[in-house]
């Protein structure tokens, strides 16, 4: 990486708090692609079919690709018979953050993650909230040049203990998320992946090989709502779950309670029981306030009331740290499950006090779940 570009990256993330603003132009022209681009990588998950077609393997939409055209993500291309991905290397954000924003909580609590998103998502979410990077693509947005071992260059460089495939739906730029990961272990940095939760098993398999963590966002628990809401369905991202849970992959679990669409409260009592059932009641649950974006603007926010309702229903199922998020001041807190104390004391993204100590709460000595 020059020294220019260097320079500028530099200066964005120290002076404006971790809003990042791209100095660079696009580094892809609308429709010219070359796998010899170094912005343009083979998909690790495809399988050629008949007449030049291609299928992607790498979350459940399954898009059988024509040449020349694109998969519904918008980063996946079929260039003569083969599928490429044009989101490597090539984020359109870069930020210093903290590792609550993810969010995490119970993931190395007031360390830095270092966070990078790449334009593209395979969801098309009413009420998105980064719909200006989600719902285009990587040759339509200004993006900095940062190939794998440059992003780890940076964290190391801005004490960040972590990175954190984010903003946009990390699974679309797979290939650079992995080899960014891969690179990322080999310097001791741990790798997050924060995410919708739709992708392949197979795809997933081999991604658990390289992250630490996931924040899973659980849209809801109806699958008439996933597809009315998001374009997707339930069933792959409660397999992911699973899947993370099985590999011992540490996990948060974020539900967004949207008016009308899935803040009702048998939906959300059955979403609990089957959290405890199948993952068990240890890992966290965040229910996020929805304020009125992109094609809901029309709804009203989240009454607090009503994350209020979800939280204690959350609890007499069993979970054990459930949270209320995008309310300052409210259900912030870490709560030992055994003794009732407050053990991490939050304002915002900001760790007030934490008596954790080796992993276990300071005053009754039970263990609590989590990366210490």
């Amino acid at each position: 990486m020059n020294n220019t570009r260097r320079y500028f990256i530099k200066k964005t993330l120290m002076t404006v708090c971790g809003m990042a603003v791209c100095p660079l132009q696009s580094v892809l022209a609308y429709g010219e692609f070359s796998p010899s681009d170094p912005h343009v990588k083979e998909a690790y998950f495809y399988k050629r079919l008949a007449k030049g077609l291609v299928r992607c393997d790498t979350c459940p939409n399954r898009c059988v690709i024509r040449p020349d055209d694109r998969g519904k993500c918008r980063v996946k291309v079929n260039i003569d018979g083969r599928l490429y991905s044009i989101s490597y290397a090539n984020p359109c954000a870069a930020h210093v953050d903290p590792v609550e924003k993810k969010p995490l909580y119970h993931f190395f609590p007031a360390t830095k993650a270092f966070s990078i998103a790449v334009a593209g998502c395979n969801f098309k979410c009413l009420n998105c909230q980064n719909w200006q990077i989600s719902q285009t693509s990587p040759d339509k947005t200004r993006n900095y040049d940062l190939s794998p071992s440059n992003v780890v260059e940076l964290a190391l460089e801005y004490g960040c203990k972590s990175i954190a495939y984010t903003y946009s739906e990390a699974t679309t730029f797979y290939e650079y998320m992995f080899d960014t990961s891969l690179s990322a272990r080999q310097k001791g940095i741990k790798n997050i992946w924060v995410t919708n939760g739709y992708i392949s098993q197979e795809a997933l398999s081999r991604l658990c090989d390289v992250i630490d963590a996931a924040n899973v966002d659980l849209k809801s628990f109806s699958d008439e709502t996933y597809m009315k809401l998001n374009g997707g369905h339930l069933q792959p991202v409660l397999d992911t779950l699973k899947l993370l849970h099985k590999r011992g992959i540490w996990m948060e679990i974020t539900n967004l309670l949207i008016p009308t669409y899935n803040d009702d409260m048998e939906m959300i009592q059955r979403m609990c029981g089957w959290l405890v059932e199948n993952i068990g009641p240890d890992y966290p649950l965040h229910f996020s306030r929805f304020h009125p974006l992109y094609k809901l603007v029309h709804l009203v926010p989240t009454p607090i009331a009503t994350l209020e309702k979800a939280r204690d229903m959350a609890i007499r199922e069993g979970l054990h740290h459930v949270y209320i998020g995008n309310v300052p001041g409210a259900g912030e807190d870490t709560i030992c499950p055994n003794c009732m104390k407050k053990i991490i004391e939050r304002t915002g993204y900001t760790i007030a006090s934490v008596d954790i100590v080796d992993g276990k709460c300071r005053f009754c000595k039970t263990k609590i779940a989590g990366r210490w």
